[in-house]
């Protein structure tokens, strides 16, 4: 399975919408948002991938309210609050918004992968038997937007950069 990771969007319309048409391009199943979606406009853009979203808060919430009333008209979306823990493709993911957080849980040994954002920078890491994921920013603040397009067979990890330009 193809599995679709991206955070950081913080309002960036058109790079957000290119990164789900990249992930519907290739062929991704589901879609992991890191947090700091921000507004509930972007939902619209997130609502667009053919598969299952899931979706955390950050530390740049935006207005929560508004945004859950919003998510609540896609049943592909699915919002998790702070963390998620999920299973996908038989692999235990976890998925939070700081670093700290995500080495934490890492280091724990109890997920194969746990995906995470805030500070803007791609990374990719092996924590014991763990896969760390940071998929950088879709915002294009720090550099070009960057997502991450990650094979649950092969555990193939492909870091995909963004047109910031393009729509």
């Amino acid at each position: 399975m193809i599995i679709a990771v991206m955070s950081d969007s913080h309002d960036a319309i058109p790079n957000l919408r290119q990164a789900v048409n990249l992930a519907n391009e290739k062929k991704a199943q589901v879609l992991i948002h890191c947090g700091d979606l921000i507004s509930p406009f972007m939902v619209l853009e997130l609502a667009k991938f053919k598969g299952e979203v899931h979706l955390i808060l950050g530390n740049n919430p935006g207005d929560v309210w508004l945004l859950t009333q919003r998510i609540a008209d896609f049943k592909n979306i699915h919002f998790h609050g702070q963390h998620a823990f999920l299973e996908i493709a038989g692999l235990k993911i976890a998925v939070c918004h700081f670093p700290a957080m995500a080495e934490g849980l890492a280091a724990t040994g109890k997920y194969d992968v746990v995906c995470y954002g805030h500070s803007h920078e791609y990374d990719v890491q092996k924590v014991g038997n763990t896969l760390l994921l940071n998929p950088g920013e879709i915002l294009g603040k720090e550099g070009p937007p960057t997502m991450i397009i990650f094979d649950t067979e092969t555990k193939n990890v492909e870091k995909v950069t963004i047109d910031a330009g393009c729509c």
